[in-house]
């Protein structure tokens, strides 16, 4: 209850603001961080790349201007009026379906809709948790040796994240901050971007043989993925690595987890492992184990040549790993090492990999 009387005093506070510039005749604008690569930059203090000093502001001196603050206001009112009070909540569509009825502040397409809450998590320094606003079901899980317990609508549940589920293992919930980690026998953490993979390590009993807690990332990681993540690192001081495809879609995975993503810089703290590492598959594995491999397109060679630009690539590894690949030519899944034997990966790579980087 308390959080939920501090949102709306936010989110009230943001309409008072507007009404007061009207009040003194000044006009009505927020100003916002830019959401640029060129305006990120590295925090000493919390080991994360946040947002820099560059602006942009949202006024009505333009007609443009005037509508996007007045879907903010709308939505503010929404999330007040339905979602607070009513201890309700919509997904991120549902809100999008909803502006239909909102006349000349409804929203064009789903991208601004997304974008107007990242507005409203920046100005009052919230995240979307707590405007009660859930994403799409993502199908992200967890399978290993920990054991949790979980707040849900119907009360607390407790589980093992090995013995009490199925083969897909823990689902996790939307809202990260209602689980309590009860015990584990983990020694690492590894977030793998494929079904396949995940599933091949599970049915090679990697995560017992290892003690590894396998999260299953489905792609691009979810908030709630990658806040698992996070507190598995800092509450459990579990080592992280991060197991995706060999192509440059895939590093800008890793650089999620481990350096924050551009346009959520704002909740880096709470979402980014610092100390996550890539373990693979590296351009540098593709001469070294031989693997099958697919032409580099014209977009992945753009791709790459703008990582080497990304500040958050700027490493010495990474450098040497980008520029082998953009000679090389050549991209690589993670399904390729299957061409070595179906345990391939869990019997020789994986554990050769874990041994180099001083983890196992």
């Amino acid at each position: 209850m308390e959080k939920t009387k501090i949102t709306q005093e936010r989110l009230l506070g943001l309409a008072s603001d507007l009404y007061n510039q009207f009040q003194e005749g000044i006009v009505p604008h927020i100003s916002l961080p830019s959401r640029t690569k060129g305006n990120i930059e590295y925090s000493t203090k919390d080991d994360v790349w946040v947002y820099g000093d560059q602006e942009t502001r949202r006024s009505v001196k333009t007609v443009r201007g005037a509508k996007t603050l007045l879907k903010t206001v709308y939505l503010s009112e929404l999330l007040i009026k339905e979602h607070l009070k009513n201890n309700r909540g919509s997904t991120l569509r549902e809100i999008y379906y909803i502006s239909e009825n909102w006349d000349i502040a409804k929203f064009h397409e789903q991208a601004e809709s997304d974008r107007l809450i990242e507005d409203l998590e920046i100005v009052t320094a919230l995240q979307r948790e707590d405007f009660h606003i859930r994403p799409e079901e993502d199908g992200a899980a967890v399978f290993g040796p920990l054991r949790l317990r979980e707040q849900t609508r119907r009360g607390e549940r407790e589980m093992h994240c090995q013995e009490d589920v199925g083969e897909a293992g823990y689902q996790i919930p939307f809202n990260v901050d209602n689980i309590q980690f009860l015990s584990h026998d983990a020694k690492m953490v590894m977030a793998i971007e494929t079904g396949g993979m995940y599933a091949r390590l599970i049915e090679n009993g990697f995560d017992e043989e290892f003690g590894a807690i396998l999260v299953h990332i489905k792609g691009q990681p979810a908030r709630s993925t990658r806040r698992i993540i996070k507190r598995l690192n800092s509450e459990l001081k579990l080592p992280v690595v991060v197991f995706t495809d060999g192509d440059p879609w895939s590093y800008r995975i890793f650089a999620s987890i481990a350096y924050g993503a551009i346009k959520s810089a704002h909740l880096s703290e709470h979402l980014v492992t610092p100390s996550a590492r890539f373990l693979g598959v590296q351009p540098s594995d593709i001469v070294e184990y031989n693997l099958s491999t697919d032409k580099l397109t014209d977009q992945d060679i753009q791709a790459l040549r703008s990582e080497l630009s990304d500040p958050r690539f700027n490493t010495p590894y990474w450098e040497k790993q980008i520029r082998l690949q953009m000679d090389l030519k050549k991209k690589a899944e993670q399904q390729a090492f299957a061409g070595k034997g179906l345990d391939f990966v869990t019997r020789r790579y994986l554990p050769d990999r874990l041994a180099e980087m001083g983890i196992i």
